[in-house]
């Protein structure tokens, strides 16, 4: 597995990630309904193309099988493709995250406990909690630094 920064954003590359961002949240936000998802979906590849830091994980062939944002030393988001999940990509990005972008802050669905705990493992704890995500949508999240 490698890593690497991304700068350009082209639509295939967007479209692979999407791909994988949907697989994940598919696998790990089961309180999400389809429809909710769906909704969600619409918004990302923006979000994509709009996050300062954009950094992938790919494999021995070149597909990417995970990937995090980042502004601000803030983690603004993470996730990894579920047939990739527990192989410790997921660990390497942030660690990756923490050494080249001092990332020190996230926020994590308070229903997501496996990424809550992940987190907790990787030295974040919660300081904050909001009833609402970013959105204003019933998902409360828990906003996290390192200790």
């Amino acid at each position: 597995m490698k890593i690497i920064e991304i700068t350009e954003r082209n639509s295939k590359l967007i479209q692979l990630l999407l791909d994988i961002w949907e697989n994940s949240v598919k696998a790990t936000h089961l309180f999400l309904s389809d429809d909710e998802i769906n909704n969600i979906k619409q918004y990302v590849p923006q979000a994509l193309k709009d996050v300062p830091s954009l950094v992938i994980a790919v494999d021995e062939k070149g597909s990417p099988s995970g990937f995090m944002g980042i502004a601000n030393q803030m983690l603004e988001m993470l996730f990894i493709s579920n047939k990739n999940r527990g192989q410790g990509i997921g660990k390497q990005l942030l660690q990756y995250g923490i050494k080249n972008y001092s990332v020190n802050e996230l926020a994590v669905n308070e229903q997501n406990p496996l990424a809550k705990g992940f987190y907790e493992h990787m030295g974040f704890e919660v300081y904050k909690r909001t009833e609402l995500d970013e959105q204003g949508n019933p998902y409360p999240l828990l906003y996290m630094k390192r200790t």
